[in-house]
């Protein structure tokens, strides 16, 4: 059964205005949730979460390893701390806090990177995170959720409160087709098949779920395309990935981030141990980014839609 109907006319939000009105939703009904940011929290969109809760928020200024050892602190005294900074820098910049501080003693510390890809656009290279999946999902204990729109957003941000342990939280900068709703289904750990097909399927991640929808509805009637959204890269749902794996025989593994060491990495990994599959990894090939708008960018390093077709083409 698809999950998503209609995926043209849709609304457009960002995954950092989930994020922010979840934490709102969190600080009135926990009050153990605290934000700690580096001077980044109107971007972050945690300066309505600073309005209504200013003694639950903890402003660092410019020092992300900072922010990333008075977290672990919090969270082993009792407090659920949200680490918020762009993922340049969280965890880019405090990654060795994160490993010992956070992850090594498995302290409740949820970090939230945000600026993720070439998605960011004119920002440019520096600021585009393509790494980051690799540099998180690597690490001991850490859990990592990269939501694919406005509300699932919302959900991961209430879902990872809950979650005992330290988990890392990928958000987008732009406003990002929303095809999902409230009463749309979200579990942590659990893929999301959001579209039946035998042909081929499409892992994605983040915004480029929506350009592997509308891949697959402009060659319905050609290709029958499965597309499965991994909105939780590690711990990553292998009985799903083999189970279309093992029905299609064909996969595309779609992310704004580097094919090394992140989603199409995870997958291929589950694979080559369980069910060798033909596959192909839509990503940054070793290269950074730059500036220039959102679309243009996708359209260049061939992950919108057009780019999306062309692979499944080739696939098949």
């Amino acid at each position: 059964m698809n999950l998503v109907s209609d995926i043209i006319n849709v609304e457009r939000k960002a995954t950092r205005e989930g994020f922010g009105e979840a934490m709102v939703l969190l600080g009135r009904s926990d009050k153990n949730v605290v934000v700690v940011t580096a001077d980044l929290g109107e971007s972050m969109r945690v300066d309505e979460f600073e309005k209504q809760y200013p003694e639950r928020f903890v402003q660092v200024g410019v020092a992300e390893q900072n922010m990333m050892g008075i977290s672990a602190g919090l969270a082993l005294s009792g407090k659920i701390p949200f680490a918020v900074s762009y993922a340049v820098f969280n965890p880019g910049r405090n990654w060795d806090q994160m490993r010992v501080s956070v992850c090594y003693t498995n302290a409740n510390v949820k970090i939230v990177g945000g600026h993720t890809g070439i998605s960011v656009g004119p920002d440019g290279a520096t600021h585009q995170a393509l790494e980051d999946i690799a540099m998180t999902r690597a690490l001991p204990n850490l859990m990592v959720v990269a939501p694919a729109d406005f509300e699932q957003a919302k959900k991961a941000t209430m879902a990872i409160a809950k979650h005992k342990g330290p988990v890392y939280l990928r958000l987008t900068r732009p406003k990002t087709a929303m095809f999902t709703t409230s009463t749309t289904p979200f579990e942590l750990g659990k893929a999301q098949v959001l579209r039946v097909g035998k042909d081929v399927t499409i892992f994605a991640c983040g915004g480029l779920v929506y350009e592997a929808l509308l891949a697959a509805e402009e060659l319905k009637g050609e290709v029958e395309v499965e597309v499965i959204n991994i909105h939780t890269i590690k711990p990553l749902d292998e009985e799903t990935v083999v189970r279309s794996a093992k029905k299609t025989g064909k996969i595309i593994t779609l992310e704004d981030h580097q094919i090394n060491g992140g989603l199409g990495g995870a997958v291929a990994e589950v694979l080559g141990e369980k069910w060798p599959t033909k596959m192909v990894r839509m990503g940054m090939r070793d290269s950074f980014g730059e500036s220039g708008e959102p679309e243009e960018l996708l359209a260049k390093y061939g992950l919108d839609k057009d780019g999306v077709i062309k692979v499944i083409r080739k696939i098949i």
